[in-house]
């Protein structure tokens, strides 16, 4: 019936990625079906966004189990952007896994990932499904950093290079839709506590393998090896950005053990940790904005604070198009190598921009090439992908994710290795 369903169309960032994909250059290449739970409200987004017959509009209860089966059976793959996830995802989830479809969606939420991994990782592979969670601004850039690094160490310096840390700082501009805040109340007012505590460990995600402890938290973080050193602070997407670049450390680790010189190039290597926070002006600057997130946080937990905010932001809402084009991402990654024989590192900086508001303009573009990419590209994807599983943007996508957006024309990249002062760096792309 249709390549891509985009549910939850009428929603804020649906809305955002339906518009992204009816007018994409390759729409010719592609059939399109919108779901949402209402159809009045479907009817009236395709006549505002001018779309034609072909579109098919599916009324869908996600949750209602075999209301989602029917939904989504003849499509190829499933773009779902109605959250929460520990709320609405499920379903979507289950039956993407069973019948074999590719699916993404923009979670944040590590609890309800972990989840899902448990439940319907093994059964996505016995089907051949594509399931990636986190395929928006949570949490495509970040595992695009190490990504890039990795590669740009094993093609400049030498194929086994390994890496031992690496370092993002966060410059962000950007809006907080409804959807987002839902999220944050739903974690905190329905899922148990010790699901909370489970979700939040260290390598949560990863498949089975445990790597180096993560850095801990702290108000004042510091990116070397730049032009200055960049100052940063606590960053509220942080740990669930590290928890899907784990997953995909473990998995690219795993492969290399029982894979050949492919697998073994997409490995990071046994020595590897991330860490990522957000870019601040100077010291000072940083340590208040640490302490305000953490004092925003415990203010989060009183129910009258958790009232407010939903009232001045419920569901559905989000910035109009002029603030949503005024947005911006920047992330500054210095990636070091392990120790080669003679005890030298190398160190690796990659930087990404992107031109828009980072968790919805951008996000749906995210979005909507990632699916594009398991739709006209499935033969160009790594090998994973092949072997279907609960993945990640990397892992499933790669290098085919990343062309797709640089080709969009809002995103860049820059991956270079930095030898000495003395030394002119060298780029990988």
């Amino acid at each position: 019936m249709a390549d891509i369903l985009v549910l939850g169309a009428t929603g804020f960032t649906g809305r955002l990625t339906t518009r992204y994909l009816s007018n994409h250059p390759q729409r010719a290449e592609f059939t399109l079906a919108l779901g949402a739970r209402s159809r009045d409200r479907l009817e009236k987004l395709a006549k505002e966004i001018g779309l034609g017959e072909d579109v098919h509009l599916i009324q869908v209860d996600v949750t209602n189990a075999e209301d989602v089966e029917r939904a989504i059976e003849g499509v190829k793959v499933v773009i779902n952007t109605v959250g929460p996830y520990w709320r609405w995802g499920t379903n979507v989830v289950k039956a993407c896994a069973k019948l074999g479809k590719g699916y993404l969606d923009l979670s944040g939420e590590s609890h309800w990932m972990a989840r899902m991994i448990s439940h319907y990782d093994y059964l996505a592979m016995k089907t051949g499904a594509i399931i990636i969670h986190s395929c928006g601004f949570d949490s495509v850039p970040s595992d695009v950093a190490v990504f890039l690094a990795n590669k740009t160490l094993k093609t400049l310096v030498d194929p086994n290079t390994t890496i031992e840390r690496t370092d993002t700082a966060v410059d962000v501009k950007g809006t907080m839709s409804g959807g987002t805040l839902s999220t944050i109340m739903t974690t905190l007012e329905e899922v148990p506590k010790e699901e909370l505590r489970l979700g939040s460990r260290d390598y949560v995600l990863s498949p089975g393998i445990t790597g180096c402890a993560s850095p801990p938290m702290r108000l004042l973080y510091k990116l070397g090896m730049s032009s200055s050193p960049m100052y940063g602070s606590l960053w509220i997407m942080g740990s669930g950005n590290r928890r899907i670049v784990q997953r995909t450390w473990g998995l690219h680790q795993l492969a290399a053990l029982r894979g050949g010189p492919e697998e073994k190039a997409l490995a990071y290597g046994p020595d590897f940790v991330y860490d990522e926070f957000l870019a601040a002006p100077n010291r000072l600057t940083a340590i208040v904005v640490s302490l305000s997130i953490a004092a925003m946080g415990l203010a989060l937990l009183l129910p009258p604070v958790r009232w407010l905010l939903k009232l001045l932001r419920p569901p559905g809402s989000g910035g109009d198009d002029e603030t949503l084009e005024k947005g911006r991402m920047l992330f500054t990654s210095i990636t070091t190598s392990s120790p080669d024989a003679t005890g030298k590192k190398t160190y690796v900086r990659t930087i990404q921009r992107g031109r828009g508001d980072p968790g919805y303009l951008l996000t749906s573009m995210m979005l909507g090439e990632g699916a594009l990419a398991l739709v006209l590209e499935r033969h160009n994807l790594p090998a994973l992908a092949h072997q279907g599983g609960i993945l990640t943007p990397m892992s499933a996508l790669g290098e085919v994710l990343i062309r797709r957006l640089e080709s969009n024309g809002r995103f860049d990249f820059e991956s270079e290795v930095i030898l000495t002062e003395r030394e002119e760096s060298r780029k990988s792309r």
